[in-house]
């Protein structure tokens, strides 16, 4: 039978689920000889801040944590500067961040349902522009939002000691 997926918001019962699929991501990243997450971000800290700011959003697969995603509402610091050109920049946008799924769920286009999951939610509420950006080398994270109708818009530059660069995307509905 086939689980049914739901969109929550994270809480702390969460964070050890949620750190599971995080650190699983990370050894996944770097297997593919990607150096993003590869500096001790994203962490514990990292999760439940964002639980404590009600911006993380859990992926459940029958009551089952299987992914994670944090969702900001709001200007972003590192998507002021952009190699290239934002399509819309006067409307309200949120930025999908540290977006994540469950190892046994890879290979299953989870990552496009998790997506439309948040997108109708946020939707819902108003929000009509999204962001996100991903490491040049993280070709599955670039897949999944080109999937989901995001558009290259060029690269930011984010806090990592590594690599700054990051490709940002956008979607306007």
């Amino acid at each position: 039978m086939n689980p049914t997926f739901t969109l929550a918001p994270a809480t702390t019962a969460d964070v050890l689920a949620v750190l599971e699929i995080i650190n699983h991501a990370k050894a996944f990243l770097k297997a593919a000889g990607s150096t993003q997450w590869q500096s001790g971000y994203p962490n514990a800290d990292t999760i439940t801040t964002d639980i404590a700011n009600e911006v993380g959003w859990v992926l459940k697969a029958d009551h089952q944590v299987v992914g994670y995603a944090a969702v900001i509402v709001g200007e972003d610091p590192n998507y002021q500067e952009i190699d290239g050109a934002w399509q819309n920049t006067t409307a309200p946008y949120a930025t999908i961040h540290r977006i994540a799924i469950s190892n046994q769920y890879r290979g299953q286009h989870l990552g496009q349902r998790f997506f439309k999951l948040i997108i109708d939610h946020f939707a819902g509420g108003c929000v009509h522009n999204f962001r996100v950006d991903t490491f040049k080398l993280n070709q599955p994270m670039q897949h999944v939002a080109k999937s989901a109708g995001f558009e290259y818009r060029g690269i930011i530059k984010v806090v990592d000691p590594v690599d700054p660069a990051r490709l940002a995307f956008e979607l306007n509905l």
